[in-house]
């Protein structure tokens, strides 16, 4: 039926953007229900909205986030992948309960940074990982030059286990985290300071000297602090093969850690999310939304400089 301007007026599902869908889903998972959600999209058509409107804008939103966990990566030039664990309170036999969503993020070859997968796995476990990497694999996206993770023990493995040639680098956030949980309290903000002060020097000459100096006095003031940095070995330091302006990107897993910011603050009215199995998508919904955005890592423009050798005890 055309309008007073001569344009016709489409039914309100079918004026529905693709932003519009993915707040519907936004508002399920957070667990609205549907007369809530229709009552919010009475105020946005300006008018009443059926419950087949949201029905169908819910099961495009959910066909969509099913392809999107499908889609072919054959065609996205991944050359760096960053993995980490966000942890997120659900509710489970109706207690508030933290799960571990595994999240991939790839760094294209233009520096665009992607997020891949978004995991529910009941944990962080070797399995749990691998199964993660290999699904990314089948999905086509080819062996990536460089590999960014938090230092688990689970994760290392299962890349152990696919990739066990490509170029690691520890989280040196959490690293120094490991450092802190060595110390007692009263040298935590020593340690730190020597923990920083070493990682954020401006040259590789600078860092490595400065890791010796560490070891040596850790090893006299605290064995443990001095160990716990041992422990990790050159991948602490991959970033030293880099060119600087990239050290910032390729020191820690912060990408995935803002993200994780990100999704916290935009459901903080909303403590506990109603399962496990919809923490996933409503992180995915609010990408899909643009609600949360993406940019290019530091340095990108330098991302094609192959790696340089490191020798930590040269």
């Amino acid at each position: 039926m055309p309008g007073g301007n001569g344009r016709a007026i489409l039914p309100a599902y079918k004026r529905l953007s693709h932003r519009a869908e993915a707040l519907i889903a936004q508002a399920y998972l957070a667990g609205m229900n549907t007369r809530r959600v229709r009552r919010a999209l009475a105020g946005l058509f300006a008018g009443r909205v059926g419950k087949d409107v949201v029905s169908r804008a819910w099961q495009r939103s959910r066909s969509a986030w099913e392809s999107w966990q499908q889609r072919d990566l054959a065609g996205e030039d991944i050359v760096r992948l960053i993995l980490d664990g966000t942890v997120v309170k659900v509710r489970l036999d109706k207690k508030a309960t933290a799960v571990s969503l595994l999240i991939a993020l790839g760094i294209r070859g233009d520096g665009q940074k992607v997020v891949l997968a978004i995991k529910n796995m009941g944990g962080e476990s070797e399995a749990a990982w691998r199964q993660v990497l290999d699904d990314l694999a089948t999905r086509g996206m080819a062996k990536p030059e460089l590999v960014i993770v938090d230092g688990g023990k689970g994760l290392e493995a299962a890349l152990a286990s696919l990739w066990d040639d490509v170029p690691v680098q520890r989280c040196t956030v959490h690293k120094e985290r490991n450092l802190l949980a060595h110390a007692p309290k009263h040298l935590h903000e020593e340690v730190k300071a020597d923990f920083t002060d070493m990682v954020h020097a401006k040259t590789k000459a600078a860092v490595l000297a400065k890791r010796i100096a560490f070891l040596a006095k850790w090893k006299i003031r605290c064995r443990p602090v001095a160990d716990s940095l041992e422990e990790a070995g050159e991948r602490l330091f991959t970033f030293l093969r880099y060119p600087p302006e990239q050290w910032r990107s390729v020191r820690t897993t912060n990408a995935i850690e803002r993200l994780h910011e990100e999704f916290k603050r935009r459901i903080k009215t909303q403590c506990v999310l109603p399962c496990a199995e919809t923490a996933a998508m409503l992180f995915w919904a609010l990408l899909a939304s643009g609600q949360i955005t993406l940019r290019k890592i530091d340095g990108w423009q330098s991302l094609a400089q192959p790696p340089a050798e490191l020798d930590l005890a040269a």
